[in-house]
């Protein structure tokens, strides 16, 4: 997974299919029209990643903002992919242009997704605390995408060194807040480069806050990978609607990381190539009104103006009250040779 240029954004379709492959496929489209460079799905069935068990343990909490009091089975049931759809979503998303991979929640699903040689992993937040998940993920030799949501560094250390033991050669961390919609008082932007430091990693980010803002900023920080969910329309609903990115969102998340990333530049470089006109017009010292040889230089016939040409303005303490050598008009640069020696 190269991330030498700008930012890899990847659109993630999650449950936003509300159970139609169609419009799965037309999600993969619309991401692709903005200009995402992948596309991420993901691997799981409700009975793989939870049980069908109706106790408090096995709901969202009554309070939460999207899904309080569901049943664990009944949320997963509704946002699962279906495995049969991965291969046209896979397909199609190839066909525009993007990469196509998975989050995979259990050993079946990386089995499976290896049969569809997907080229690059993720490794979800709460799933962070797998330890053997993630070595599995790892043997396949492919890329992995680890997301840090609700981990301690202790807990991304212990990751860091099952997804290198399992041979991951290519790891990137991705900075996030484990919370639907996330609010940017919780991005805490500034683990990025924390964490880059710490693991000797490229670091990204996946932005569950609303808009793009958060995640421009996170480009500026450093991020090499930024995760969005993507719908058709909001307004659709389903049931990661309500923090996703419609496509005209897209297409401005892709311009301002592309532009961030730019912008970020070299520490090394003052004056631009493309600040030579500005600096052309710098002020410098100027005759103002037309001498004679043997004038005195007098803030009345010389100042600081725009261009540059002349004696630089803080020299105009030692011009003043020398005697000019020759005749100037105003608009003359000043030089020392139009000046007498003090």
């Amino acid at each position: 997974m190269t991330t030498t240029g700008s930012p890899m954004v990847i659109a993630e379709i999650s449950g936003n299919h509300n159970g139609s492959l169609e419009r799965a496929l037309d999600i993969v489209r619309a991401a692709g029209g903005a200009g995402a460079h992948a596309v991420k799905i993901q691997t799981y069935t409700a009975d793989t990643i939870t049980l069908n068990v109706d106790a408090p343990a096995f709901r969202v909490s009554d309070g939460h903002e999207l899904w309080g009091n569901r049943t664990l089975h009944d949320l997963y049931a509704e946002a699962h992919t279906p495995w049969e759809w991965h291969q046209p979503i896979f397909e199609l998303a190839r066909e525009l242009g993007m990469v196509a991979f998975s989050t995979p929640f259990d050993e079946t699903a990386v089995d499976f997704l290896e049969e569809l040689d997907v080229p690059l992993y993720k490794i979800a937040s709460l799933e962070i605390v797998d330890l053997p998940l993630i070595e599995r993920v790892a043997q396949t030799g492919k890329p992995v995408l680890l997301s840090t949501g609700t981990a301690t560094v202790a807990e991304i250390a212990a990751a860091v060194d099952a997804a290198r033991a399992g041979g991951c050669a290519d790891l990137t961390l991705l900075v996030c807040t484990s919370s639907y919609p996330a609010s940017p008082d919780d991005a805490h932007l500034r683990r990025i480069p924390v964490l880059a430091d710490l693991f000797g990693v490229k670091v990204g980010l996946s932005d569950h806050t609303l808009g793009t803002a958060v995640s421009i900023a996170a480009v500026a920080l450093g991020a090499t990978v930024i995760e969005k969910h993507v719908t058709l329309s909001r307004a659709d609903g389903g049931v990661d609607s309500a923090f996703s990115l419609e496509p005209d969102e897209v297409k401005q998340l892709v311009d301002g990381c592309d532009a961030a990333h730019r912008a970020l530049g070299s520490a090394s470089v003052w004056a631009t190539a493309a600040e030579a006109e500005s600096l052309r017009l710098r002020p410098s010292l100027y005759v103002t009104a037309d001498v004679r040889a043997g004038d005195i230089a007098t803030p009345e016939n010389i100042r600081s103006v725009r261009p540059a040409g002349g004696l630089p303005p803080a020299a105009i303490t030692q011009v003043m009250g020398r005697a000019f050598t020759r005749q100037a008009s105003a608009g003359t640069p000043v030089s020392w040779s139009l000046l007498e020696e003090p």
